[in-house]
């Protein structure tokens, strides 16, 4: 049976390209996927099992003392020991008596090396576990051509096409806005006497934060045009009544040529 040479398992790691058609939880989902597939005649030689976000799980199986490291020492020990004498029992022509010595010998050893090497440990790992790389979502990929056909298949499959994934797009990072040093001193307090932008001239209206010198705000004029709500308890002063009393005559000597001439 030949294979193609696109689909030779490339030497160097690689990311797999094509089309995701399905996605699931676990990898025996993903592995019962790929088999109906096969089952159905799909050419699987075109899809991939990716696992993504991956992550490393220990899981912490017991505590670890003495009695336990000296007995899977003396375990493993036995194994080798009955291992060689064995051989010499059956190619030496050795009598059974030296399968037993044998089986002694390997598991005194044993012990012996495995409780010499706990007691180096120091007590720093005082606990057995089993390591596991484990994928969050199994996603399977097929080549463009034939991912039309891969998906509708999967869909009339008991398992179907798995979880539906839509991509997470990383939120944008806003950044700071930095204080406009046309208005703001550097350390954040306001900057009396500068103009703030947005103010017109022609709006009527006053553009300026403050008064200058630092007095405090100055009050905006409306808008012309804008009629001002009248106050019913405010009152205008009202203007001065001229008076219709006649001014006081004043004394005028009627023989002095130079007096302004009366009133008759």
């Amino acid at each position: 049976m030949s294979l193609n040479r696109q689909n030779v398992v490339p030497r160097v790691p690689t990311l797999p390209k094509g089309e995701e058609i399905a996605a699931y939880d676990s990898y025996l989902e993903a592995q019962k996927a790929v088999d109906y597939l096969s089952d159905e005649k799909f050419a699987v030689q075109h899809v991939t099992i990716v696992g993504t976000d991956l992550r490393m799980v220990e899981r912490v199986t017991g505590r670890l003392t003495y009695g336990r490291v000296a007995l899977a020492g003396a375990l493993s020990g036995a194994w080798f020991g009955f291992f060689v004498g064995l051989l010499l029992t059956l190619f030496a022509g050795g009598a059974t008596s030296v399968l037993i010595v044998a089986l002694g010998l390997g598991a005194g050893f044993g012990l012996m090396f495995s409780v010499l090497s706990y007691a180096f440990t120091g007590g720093r790992r005082d606990f057995t576990s089993q390591s596991q790389i484990v994928a969050s979502t199994y996603a399977i990929l097929c080549a463009t051509e034939q991912a039309g056909e891969a998906r509708r298949m999967l869909a009339a499959s008991p398992s179907g096409l798995g979880k539906q994934r839509t991509p997470q797009r990383p939120a944008a990072s806003v950044a700071p806005s930095a204080p406009d040093p046309r208005w703001t001193m550097p350390d954040g307090a306001p900057r009396y006497g500068a103009m703030r932008p947005g103010g017109s001239e022609g709006s009527g209206g006053s553009s300026t934060s403050s008064v200058a010198g630092g007095e405090g705000p100055s009050h905006p004029q409306p808008p012309a045009g804008t009629e001002l709500p009248q106050d019913s308890t405010r009152t205008d002063p009202q203007p001065p009544t001229p008076s219709t009393s006649a001014a006081p005559e004043s004394t005028v000597d009627p023989d002095d040529p130079y007096a302004p001439p009366r009133n008759r």
